[in-house]
């Protein structure tokens, strides 16, 4: 915030907007995500106090800032606060005029963590059925928020519908693929390019609808979902967005201390959303094509976003671990020198306590002198147990921030 958001003669300055401060009646403020209270915090001293307010729903176990209105939303699961916090800001948006302004600060995991269901029949048990299947199927981050978008109260773009007329200026920071920013926390003040039928169609590809709570099954095998705002909409007229932080952003600090090292850095993007068994393996090929053609010096690839890593089991894990666990499967295959670093920039993988994971081509003997076997915990989605147990989780804790996963592989000098 302090490197992308300034205030010069009565006006904010940010990711490339300048936005009026001084003239607006009143000033709304609303933080949703996991960065939300960092953000409000550093916003907050730019602006007039005495037209401000402000609304911050956050996850649950980071403490609240004195003076703001504070919700502790749940995930990846929503809880009562995230219901109470999304009807609240409804609330609070709804009654701006032409002369406010209206701020959102978005960041990853605002999908949970601010939700209430745009059917009144539903219940909060129900949403929180849904995201746990949604949470379990392995799709893609946009596919999933294709499907909550459209059974949401305020999420694709329909808390901006709530402000308009106002004038909103929407900043984020985004744990999803720069190509599809208005999946940042289901986008609530964003316009929303998917329809009712790509829902309905991306739910029967996961092979979901089964498993939906029943009046949320319902509602896609009767085909009666409500369209969100789309662009051109006048909901939008004057509402402007800027991202802050991204994957990029991460993979170049990340990248940089590489370098620092004299390290030969390669950036693989390819893998994004493949299954982590097949990512592995790129990645890996696609390292000792770059060891071989460099003979004495330490190569690395670096990677980001996100894996497709269904839940098979009752295990404890994530998508990193989970490709950390096959990566160290196929170094022991193929009886390569390497390492392999992958964890979530938010501090927490899956269901599990940890960030991810690290291994190496010594990783399955080790196991195996233990007794661990390592198909077996891949079977049962246990990756963060397997780790635990060698000492080779890597846990930080959550970081108040999610610009989605980094990877890193690296080899030693060859030859």
């Amino acid at each position: 915030m302090a490197s992308t958001v300034s205030r010069r003669e009565g006006r904010l300055l940010a990711g490339g907007t300048e936005t009026d401060i001084g003239s607006p009646s009143s000033i709304l403020v609303a933080g949703i995500g996991k960065a939300a209270g960092p953000m409000c915090q550093a916003l907050l001293p730019l602006l007039p106090q005495e037209r401000t307010s402000t609304v911050v729903v956050a996850p649950q176990g980071f403490p609240p800032v004195p003076g703001l209105r504070w919700f502790a939303g749940g995930h990846p699961y929503p809880n009562e606060d995230s219901e109470k916090s999304a009807r609240h800001m409804l609330r609070a948006a709804g009654r701006l005029g032409p002369d406010a302004l209206f701020i959102c600060l978005l960041s990853g995991g605002g999908s949970a963590i601010c939700e209430a269901p745009l059917d009144d029949r539903t219940t909060l048990a129900e949403m929180r059925e849904l995201f746990e299947v949604l949470v379990t199927c392995g799709g893609g981050i946009v596919e999933v928020n294709i499907i909550r978008k459209h059974l949401s109260l305020i999420k694709g773009g329909r808390l901006a519908e709530a402000a308009y007329p106002a004038r909103q200026l929407t900043l984020y920071v985004s744990d999803v693929p720069p190509e599809a920013p208005s999946s940042v926390a289901s986008g609530p003040t964003m316009p929303d390019e998917s329809t009712c039928e790509n829902s309905y169609s991306t739910a029967h590809r996961l092979g979901i609808v089964p498993r939906l709570p029943r009046r949320i099954r319902e509602r896609f095998e009767g085909r009666t979902l409500e369209e969100t705002p789309k662009p051109g909409s006048r909901v939008f007229s004057r509402s402007e967005w800027a991202c802050l932080s991204d994957n990029a952003v991460a993979l170049a600090s990340l990248e940089g201390r590489a370098r620092g090292l004299g390290w030969l850095v390669e950036r693989d993007l390819s893998v994004d959303d493949k299954p982590v068994e097949a990512a592995a393996e790129i990645l890996l090929k696609r390292l000792a094509r770059l060891s071989r053609a460099n003979p004495g010096r330490t190569v690395a690839v670096s990677s980001g976003g996100e894996l497709s890593s269904p839940v098979k089991g009752n295990g404890r894990g994530g998508r990193n671990q989970a490709f950390v666990l096959w990566a160290a499967r196929k170094l022991a295959a193929m009886g390569m020198r390497a390492t392999v670093l992958s964890a979530g920039t938010d501090g927490i993988d899956g269901n599990s306590p940890a960030a991810g994971a690290v291994a190496d081509e010594g990783t399955v003997l080790r196991a195996s002198e233990l007794g661990l076997d390592p198909a077996d915990f891949e079977r049962r989605s246990d990756s963060f147990r397997f780790f635990r147990a060698l000492g080779d989780s890597v846990t930080t804790g959550p970081t108040g921030n999610n610009v989605r996963d980094l990877r890193m592989l690296v080899a030693p000098p060859n030859g």
